[in-house]
């Protein structure tokens, strides 16, 4: 029964945005996006901690709360857009897109190497793959299935065009091997909690946090480089994909510090992006919870 009302839901929203005009849409999905803020009070909570342990005092109150409604609009926005790239040629697709610093990606494909792609929760992560794999280099990513099968079956559709292939999370690391030595690239989200024996403590904001291992461990094993890379618009019509230095990774007899270190560098280019245009993360999440988890109870009672 969840999964009908899930497609009734979803089904209505792309005839919405694909037959009603651009100057008429946007304001109506601004209005969705305040709906949802609006009832959605756990959510608008857990942003809140967020946002309170990112930035503390040098952030004013209502320059948090308006960084959570732009957080609810940059979604609404961000599904309209998934649901208009449906059945979309890669020509139409790289229309849409722009790349800056794409000689950090150009320079490891040209020798050869695949490259480890990491990114975040920020931006229109969802055209980020297909956009890559459309331009650059066969993709192979990892992603956790939806709870709806009806829905992860259309999500499954989209992600997987211009050769990009779908790795479910559990068990993500034997394939992701494997996608490499084939000279696949690979593409992580890395910005999320995990739990403790997933995560490596880390720096982020100045406060302490769980973050995967997986890139650094991809990267020493295979010597290979982590290229950072994300994606931004300001107008939600274009889109800018940014590519930062390759993170490479140092191979000494310590393994694990190896690890810590690049897992730093890792969590500290997200943090930097974020800084420049905090509106456009995924502030909905709670990122600290493996080390603050009595903030996000507190503010849920």
């Amino acid at each position: 029964m969840r999964d009908y009302i899930y497609l009734a839901f979803y089904h209505l929203f792309r005839w919405l945005v694909t037959w009603t005009p651009e100057k008429i849409l946007f304001p109506i999905l601004r209005g969705i996006a305040r709906f949802v803020w609006f009832i959605d009070r756990k959510h608008r909570r857990i942003a809140r901690v967020n946002l309170d342990l990112a930035f503390g005092d040098e952030m004013s109150d209502e320059e948090k709360e308006r960084i959570i409604r732009r957080t609810y609009e940059n979604l609404v926005f961000n599904l309209a857009d998934f649901i208009r790239n449906q059945g979309i040629s890669k020509e139409k697709l790289l229309q849409k897109v722009s790349f800056e610093n794409s000689e950090y990606v150009e320079n490891e494909l040209k020798a050869g190497r695949p490259i480890i792609a990491i990114t975040a929760h920020y931006g229109h992560w969802e055209l980020l793959p297909p956009a890559l794999a459309a331009k650059f280099t066969p993709l192979t990513i990892v992603g956790r299935p939806l709870d709806s099968k009806a829905m992860n079956e259309i999500l499954e559709r989209n992600r997987e065009r211009f050769d990009i292939k779908l790795l479910p999370k559990k068990g993500a690391l034997k394939g992701l091997i494997s996608a490499l030595k084939k000279g696949r690239s690979v593409g992580l989200l890395v910005d999320q909690n995990t739990r403790e024996k997933d995560g490596i403590l880390i720096d982020f904001f100045g406060k302490k946090a769980r973050h995967t291992p997986a890139a650094a461990i991809l990267a020493r094993r295979l010597d290979l480089k982590i290229v950072p890379v994300f994606i931004h618009s300001d107008d939600h019509r274009h889109y800018v994909i940014k590519f930062y230095p390759p993170i490479t990774m140092e191979k000494t007899n310590d393994k694990d510090a190896d690890i810590i270190r690049s897992v730093q560098a890792q969590a500290k280019i997200t943090e930097v992006v974020i800084r420049e245009k905090p509106d456009e993360w995924f502030w909905l999440h709670q990122r600290w919870k493996n080390q603050y988890k009595h903030l996000y109870e507190t503010r849920s009672r």
